[in-house]
C-alpha cells in the first residue's frame, strides 16, 4: 500500500478530530487574535472540532500548563506564537520537553515553504512538532502568514495519518 492509500485509510479511521488552540502572546485579547480565529476557520473548514482554545503568556509554565491540560481533551494541539528568536520566544522550550517522539521533518518543510515566501527570514523560525503521546502537538509562529502556510500546507494534509500512527502505541 503506497503513502496515498495509507492516507485515505487514516482519513477514514480516524474520521473527525478533536483541536486545540493555543495563541501564546502577551498582548492578544480574543478580539485581536486573528491567527487563532484563522486556525479555527481552517480547522473547522476541513470538518475538525476546535474542542479547547486559550491565549496564554510567553512563559515557560504557563505554556506548557495549557498543553497539557488540552492533551487530556483532543486529539491535536496546535501553539501559535512564541517560536522566535527573541528572549520572550519560548514556545519550543515549554513544547519540546513534552515530545514523546519528535517530528524533525515538520520544521525543516515549513522553513523551506516559508524561505519560498519571505525569504532568507525564514531561518528565523523554530516551528516544531512532535507526538506528546497519543496527542500530536504542533507548534507554529503567531502570524497570520505561517498559520496559514503550516496549516494548509502541512498539518491538515497529515494530521489524521499522524493521529492515526501514534493512536496504535
Amino acid at each position: 500500500m503506497g503513502v496515498h492509500d495509507h492516507k485515505e485509510a487514516a482519513a477514514r479511521e480516524v474520521g473527525q478530530l478533536s483541536a486545540g488552540i493555543i495563541t501564546v502572546s502577551d498582548t492578544r485579547t480574543e478580539e485581536t487574535d486573528e491567527s487563532g480565529r484563522l486556525l479555527r476557520e481552517l480547522l473547522t473548514g476541513d470538518g475538525h472540532r476546535v474542542d479547547a482554545y486559550a491565549i496564554v503568556p510567553d512563559e515557560t509554565e504557563a505554556i506548557r500548563l495549557a498543553v497539557l491540560r488540552f492533551a487530556g481533551e483532543v486529539d491535536f494541539i496546535i501553539v501559535n506564537g512564541g517560536t522566535g528568536m527573541t528572549p520572550r520566544d519560548v514556545t519550543i522550550e515549554a513544547c519540546r520537553p513534552l515530545f514523546s517522539k519528535e517530528l524533525e521533518g515538520f520544521g525543516e518543510l515549513f522553513r523551506m515553504l516559508s524561505y519560498e515566501e519571505i525569504g532568507s527570514a525564514a531561518v528565523m523560525s523554530r516551528a516544531a512538532a512532535g507526538a506528546m503521546g497519543r496527542v500530536m502537538l504542533f507548534c507554529v509562529p503567531g502570524s497570520k502568514g505561517a498559520v496559514r502556510l503550516a496549516t494548509e500546507r502541512l498539518i491538515l494534509p497529515e494530521v489524521r495519518h499522524l493521529v492515526s500512527h501514534i493512536r496504535r502505541s
